[in-house]
């Protein structure tokens, strides 16, 4: 096991490590010697309000994305595995749910600004169905900027837990079905008695670590907004980012990026956790 520790001690501990050194520092990197401010950075992020608007940004957008991902992905697998759909019209639905999960983050991007573009296919439809008076700039508005890369978000992410719900699903023994049926028992008796309590131990772990990735989404955000307009998008993921490459305070950065790994750590234990007692 010593060269994958070596690797992993290498790739993984050595970067923490000096992360977590660099946010007790001063302006680290860009001075020679940094004196050491112990907690200062982080009581001055705690202190930025735009550190707090992308603290509490980051949250909506991780929970509705989550809860949606979770959403489509059952509905979606539930119709798949209906027996009700045909076998082929079955096969043909799984290739296109499935392709959002297979396009790379820039893919994504890029076709949703061709969509949402004020000259795009979206604009042009609701102006068709009379929805809209206006051509909606819908990356360039505060108050919409947030909405729309959740949307895109959701998109991108659902198939991850349809095709996860959707092998549960076909492990569910029919024995159940047939003697909740022969009880009298409808559809929503057998969704809410059966099915979500046989697929919960499913949904608890894919709902943590998609709590986890969200929480950290990066790619998608600074693609489409960058983390504007006006800090109307910006995330923990993307302020951080900035603070580094932008504004070059890698102390302020570190601090920041502490703060997302130790918010991602308690996930991650309460997932460590649920899969011991699962197993």
């Amino acid at each position: 096991m010593s060269p994958t520790l070596l690797v992993m001690l290498v790739m993984m501990a050595v970067p923490v490590a000096m992360v977590l050194t660099y946010s007790t520092l001063s302006n680290v990197i860009m001075v020679k010697k940094p004196e050491f401010v112990g907690i200062q950075n982080y009581l001055t992020l705690l202190g930025d309000p735009i550190f707090q608007k992308a603290l509490g940004q980051t949250m909506v957008f991780t929970v509705t994305s989550v809860l949606f991902h979770l959403l489509l992905g059952l509905t979606f697998a539930l119709m798949l595995n209906s027996v009700l759909l045909p076998r082929i019209a079955a096969a043909l639905f799984r290739v296109v749910y499935i392709l959002p999960w297979v396009f790379t983050a820039s893919i994504v991007v890029i076709l949703w600004q061709l969509l949402l573009n004020p000259n795009g296919v979206i604009n042009y439809v609701l102006e068709t169905l009379n929805l809209i008076s206006s051509k909606v700039e819908w990356f360039s508005n505060p108050s919409l900027a947030l909405g729309t890369v959740i949307f895109i978000n959701i998109w991108a992410g659902y198939p991850f837990f349809m095709i996860s719900l959707l092998a549960g699903l076909q492990g569910i023994p029919s024995d159940l079905y047939e003697a909740a049926a022969i009880d009298g028992a409808g559809w929503r008796d057998k969704l809410f008695n059966i099915t979500i309590p046989q697929l919960m131990p499913i949904i608890l772990a894919m709902a943590m670590l998609d709590f986890i990735w969200n929480l950290q989404q990066f790619p998608i955000i600074f693609l489409a907004t960058g983390g504007g307009p006006l800090n109307a998008t910006e995330t923990i993921a993307t302020y951080t980012y900035n603070l580094a490459f932008s504004k070059r305070e890698f102390g302020l950065a570190s601090a920041s990026g502490v703060i997302l790994f130790l918010v991602s750590a308690i996930i991650a234990l309460f997932y460590v956790r649920h899969q011991k007692a699962r197993d």
